[in-house]
């Protein structure tokens, strides 16, 4: 993995990726992703990686927020209730690499709109999800994030805010949990269906856990990084232009 091709120049953005994802209350495997497409490592490593490095910056994230009091646990408990089983068989699940490339692209979209604050905006008012909605959206966002490597909070919190159910604190609060949750599930199912992890994937642990600290600090305080945030927008850009067109 570190024998890729300018791979510091990827180890000096990771850490960047995972301050902005976890300031948003994000782990960043879409990021992480990205990163990894345009850095052209090799598919069959990609997923797990991401979903381990989302465990520890999404756990990080969760911490900050939780201590700000964000966290809401109903709205939290009832997306997890189905994602969590569904996380793990997606994560058993080997997909064709050209179309993996395809459904991260279009995931990576998410992404994209949420870096330039499409998703960004509060609504005054707040309204209680029910349950069936809570078990649906949950399982689906699940699968995807067990299937394609990703812990699902770049879907999540655009759906918390689109729907009013939540503000955008708490949402970045639910989603870190749930991305928390539902990484470790799809790593559990991919190592139970024969994946291996690199040794190297705990060096960029390492590294993002910086940009994951600062990050779940400044981000559950006050701080605006919409200039940083138009950057990565624009990296994420090109991986998804990458994906679709290799």
């Amino acid at each position: 993995m570190l024998k890729t091709e300018n791979i510091y120049i990827f180890l000096t953005i990771l850490p960047i990726v995972s301050f902005l994802y976890s300031s948003v209350g994000h782990g960043g495997a879409s990021g992480y992703l990205a990163l990894m497409a345009l850095f052209s490592f090799a598919p069959e490593s990609m997923k797990p990686t991401a979903l381990l490095l989302n465990l520890f910056v999404a756990g990080i994230s969760f911490y900050y927020y939780y201590k700000e009091g964000y966290f809401n646990k109903k709205l939290f408990v009832s997306f997890a209730i189905t994602s969590i089983p569904l996380a793990f068989l997606g994560g058993t699940i080997a997909i064709d690499a050209s179309l993996y490339k395809k459904i991260l692209a279009i995931l990576l979209l998410f992404a994209i709109l949420k870096m330039l604050n499409v998703f960004g905006k509060e609504n005054d008012t707040t309204k209680p999800v029910t349950l069936w909605q809570g078990l649906v959206i949950g399982g689906i966002i699940g699968f995807f994030s067990g299937l394609i490597g990703i812990g699902g909070g770049i879907i999540l919190s655009p759906v918390i805010l689109l729907l009013h159910w939540g503000k955008m604190k708490e949402a970045a609060a639910v989603s870190a949990l749930f991305i928390w949750v539902n990484s470790a599930s799809g790593l559990i199912g991919q190592l139970s269906s024969g994946v291996v992890l690199e040794k190297e994937a705990f060096l960029l642990v390492a590294i993002a856990i910086i940009g994951g600290i600062t990050g779940g600090y400044y981000g559950s305080k006050k701080i605006n990084n919409q200039k940083l945030r138009y950057i990565l927008a624009f990296v994420l850009i090109i991986a998804c232009a990458k994906l679709v067109l290799t």
